[in-house]
């Protein structure tokens, strides 16, 4: 029991790692929210989001007894049951139905949740705990990712909520010739060109990460 249980993080990768990437035919950021983007070299100046991966790839794995009826510890089994029930459906579907998913999950600060300002949650503790904009975010980046959505037509965009005067978090998803924004703020997906009032400030992937400037 003991072995069995200790290959789950592995089988949960290989099969991250194997899901057939699908294209989104376009990935281009260059124009997100109308700003420029500009690579930068190395991931380890964001340590918060390297943490994410690290944990995603040995946390992130259904666990125990789902007859629990004070305490269902089966976050994960349903999100990998959902995610198996739409990995057929046209991909546009699955990125609504991702987003959907997510949404349902309580918005609940950081402070709340973890004491911490900021703390970037993998699926596995948004799902017990609920979160906040980023933890949404990533949630949806790895829901996408085991659906095989190439990591390169993805980002987790860090921008600034001109309306509401406050730092935020997207999913933002390269579909066909436009940019799609997943978002906990609303329901539905919508592009990029639909919205006025984010300023992108950096984005990131499993890859690498990207300034956003004002195009001059």
């Amino acid at each position: 029991m003991k072995t069995r249980k200790s290959l789950l993080p592995c089988l949960f990768l290989l099969s991250f790692l194997i899901s057939p990437a699908l294209s989104s035919a376009s990935t281009d950021f260059t124009n997100l929210f109308g700003y420029t983007a500009q690579p930068q070299q190395s991931l380890d100046y964001l340590p918060q989001w390297l943490s994410v991966l690290e944990r995603h790839i040995t946390q992130d794995v259904p666990e125990g007894n789902c007859s629990d009826s004070f305490f269902n510890r089966c976050h994960l089994k349903n999100w990998l049951h959902f995610l198996e029930t739409i990995k057929t459906k046209p991909l546009l579907e699955q990125i609504n139905a991702v987003n959907l998913y997510a949404n349902k999950k309580s918005y609940i600060l950081d402070m709340a949740n973890y004491g911490q300002e900021d703390y970037w949650a993998i699926a596995k503790e948004f799902f017990y705990n609920g979160g906040d904009c980023e933890d949404y975010a990533i949630t949806k980046f790895f829901s996408l990712r085991w659906l095989g959505i190439d990591t390169d037509a993805l980002r987790i965009v860090i921008l600034q909520d001109t309306n509401l005067r406050i730092a935020h978090a997207v999913l933002a998803v390269s579909y066909k010739n436009d940019i799609l924004i997943l978002d906990n703020q609303t329901q539905g997906v919508v592009s990029h060109k639909a919205i006025a009032h984010y300023l992108p400030l950096y984005s990131v992937n499993e890859k690498k990460w990207w300034l956003h400037l004002p195009r001059m």
